[in-house]
């Protein structure tokens, strides 16, 4: 009987600790929202939604000031989209080989390959796109400024590649043997049951693959705060110089902005709107799961 209470009792306080590691995480999620939601409070007081979602100039810093935030969400997002681009299709096929043709022993020397690329700092790869990467495509592209979208989204693209790979990968390897060995029992190759077969049924967790990838490319900072110019420029061109939210906020946390003014509190106006882009992919991405798992 006291072995027994023991063992409750144990379990009891395993799972009170698990419970409230996982109440941490929303706790913590809350008070982010709580802070941006705060601060950006004082900043919509002065500016109004409509000249913060329409207008095209962004200088806040300036004499006179503008809040239009579609400077910086062109920029990120033209950024993001130049990085998905890259490791979107390279992570999926990189995926593809790792799950159905590599052996082995080539997975074991290529998945600490796709490790490393996810440990190198971005500061690193901020100088390599500004310093080696521009200057390379410079010599195809003439007009290519020495700041530019496309050098870092190219850099941010390799940057997720080991992440939207290695989760594609788990969801392939847990698709049941037997659905592969049907497509083979009907005569299909390895290369369309690959893409015929395994890709749609775990596309759930690909898509969980991509969000996350795409979260990667909308958060990074310091490679666009490096090499994308640190210019909010309204302009889809990604041969121009931007500036993203994320280096945005890093320009005015580096303490040249009084604290308190409305200068400062642009930083959380722009904070919640990459809040709010971010959560706008991840209901995406949760509704395909949701739609993907009732089709299959």
């Amino acid at each position: 009987m006291a072995i027994h209470m023991s063992k409750k009792i144990k379990e009891g306080i395993i799972e009170t600790s698990l419970f409230l590691c996982a109440l941490s995480s929303v706790l913590i999620t809350i008070s982010i929202v709580i802070v941006l939601v705060y601060e950006s409070y004082g900043f919509f007081k002065v500016v109004s939604f409509k000249e913060f979602l329409t207008e095209k100039e962004w200088t806040p810093l300036f004499f006179e000031p503008k809040f239009g935030i579609l400077p910086l969400v062109t920029g990120t997002l033209l950024t993001t989209a130049i990085a998905l681009l890259v490791a979107l299709p390279l992570g999926l096929m990189v995926a593809v080989y790792l799950s159905e043709y590599a052996p082995h022993r080539m997975r074991e020397i290529i998945k600490p390959f796709l490790e490393l690329l996810a440990a190198v700092p971005t500061v690193v790869y901020g100088y390599f796109a500004l310093l080696f990467l521009t200057p390379v495509l410079q010599k195809f592209l003439p007009d290519l400024s020495g700041f530019n979208a496309l050098s870092p989204g190219i850099i941010m693209g390799i940057m997720i590649i080991p992440y939207v790979s290695s989760v594609s990968e788990d969801s392939m390897k847990a698709v049941p043997m037997h659905i592969k060995e049907g497509s083979y029992a009907m005569g299909a190759t390895k290369l369309q049951t690959a893409f015929k077969v395994v890709i749609p049924a775990a596309f759930s967790g690909i898509a969980a693959a991509f969000i996350i990838g795409i979260s990667r490319a909308i958060g990074e900072t310091m490679v666009v705060a490096i090499a994308a110019g640190m210019m909010p420029n309204f302009s889809v061109n990604p041969l121009e110089p931007v500036q993203t939210l994320t280096a945005y906020i890093v320009q005015v946390s580096l303490g040249d902005v009084p604290h308190g003014t409305i200068e400062y509190k642009t930083i959380f106006a722009a904070g919640i709107t990459l809040f709010m882009i971010t959560l706008v992919f991840n209901l995406i991405g949760f509704w395909l799961r949701k739609r993907i798992r009732e089709v299959y």
